[in-house]
């Protein structure tokens, strides 16, 4: 067997999204997909695509591209799922790397660390075209290109925000500290980091495009057009007052050079700031996540009033009660994007019924 996808479903998730972009679906984003359908061929040798496994660049890119087409060829797309590959493999802020961070798996997460300890003042970040994870990158985009000739979308690997990638190099408190002490030296880096995390972004996506269905990042939006998950969780760790300086000037550049852009909110320690990114007129909508030990996304109901209250699209990821209670609390279905579930083959009936709800099958 092979992927279960044909062409005119790939045309159907284009129509749909294209509607719900414009603001033209008055029902939620809501993909599943049912795992447990047998692939119809032995499983490769080669071992799953992860952070645990992608510092092993002796497998060969085409071993762990047949592998992940077992896993997906093992996959039904309920709903509005698509066949993705999510690229996130290479850890969050990858571009660190790309950039001379070392990288490093411990306990199958992967880390980022700075190549030697510099003030900010003498800190320069530069293009490398043959740095050793770029081209890693690179090579793997392009055997999926070759092997799925745009049955399978693959994403933008997780590039990482801006100051998040200065603090790989400046770690602990000391970016904290650049912040007050050297703040034309931190805009100097962080507009280099701008320039090369677009160019990164061209460069990978220029790779994919020949046969790409379309731009996605690890958070598996689609777009027809080029868009991504834009973050700073830096951010956590500043006041409005250094996020309006610091961070939303290069996220409305950003979204600019884009066209189309999510913002990913993470924790209660950026709800501050929600304000300056509701006040960015190109800002497509916010990925709400509350974090490890908070209420699940239906006891947030101010956040998304507020979201919903600008006009910004919203994404989710709790499951289908908290999904039906945001609906119910914004009032705003059709601005809302369910992140991917998956669920047995054995649910299928019980899932296709929950899906007609919405209008899906």
């Amino acid at each position: 067997m092979s992927i279960d996808f044909p062409p005119q479903r790939w045309e159907q998730v284009r129509q749909t999204y294209r509607r719900w972009w414009a603001d033209e679906l008055d029902r939620p984003i809501v993909p599943v997909e049912l795992v447990g359908r047998d692939p119809g061929r032995p499983r490769p040798a080669a071992p799953l695509l992860t952070q645990a496994t992608c510092g092993d660049l002796s497998i060969p890119v085409d071993d762990l591209v047949d592998r992940l087409d077992w896993e997906l060829s093992g996959r039904l797309f309920a709903g509005d799922a698509y066949p993705y590959l999510n690229m996130d493999c290479f850890g969050p802020g990858v571009m660190a790397a790309f950039v001379g961070a070392r990288l490093e798996i411990t306990a199958g997460q992967v880390w980022f660390h700075p190549p030697a300890h510099v003030p900010i003042q003498d800190l320069h970040l530069t293009y490398d075209p043959d740095n050793v994870w770029l081209r890693r990158v690179k090579d793997l985009c392009a055997a999926m290109r070759r092997r799925w000739q745009g049955q399978v979308l693959v994403s933008l690997p997780d590039l990482g925000g801006n100051l998040d990638v200065v603090s790989t190099f400046r770690p602990g408190e000391e970016l904290l500290l650049d912040l007050y002490d050297q703040p034309e030296q931190v805009q100097r880096v962080l507009q280099e980091v701008h320039e090369l995390w677009h160019r990164f972004y061209r460069e990978i996506s220029a790779v994919l495009a020949p046969d790409n269905p379309g731009y996605t990042a690890w958070c598996s939006i689609y777009s027809d057009r080029p868009y991504y998950m834009l973050q700073c969780d830096f951010s956590y760790m500043i006041g409005p007052d250094m996020f309006a300086r610091f961070v939303a000037p290069e996220l409305q550049a950003s979204v600019r050079r884009l066209g189309r852009a999510f913002y990913h909110l993470d924790g209660p320690g950026q709800l501050p700031h929600l304000d300056h990114l509701l006040a960015m007129p190109q800002l497509n909508g916010v990925q709400w996540v509350p974090g490890a030990g908070q209420p699940d996304g239906r006891h947030w109901p101010r956040v998304y009033q507020r979201i919903a209250a600008a006009g910004k699209k919203i994404q989710t990821w709790d499951g289908f009660e908290a999904l039906d209670a945001i609906i119910a609390q914004t009032g705003a279905p059709g601005r809302i994007h369910h992140r991917v579930m998956t669920a047995p083959l054995a649910d299928e009936a019980a899932l296709r019924a929950r899906l007609r709800r919405y209008g899906l099958e």
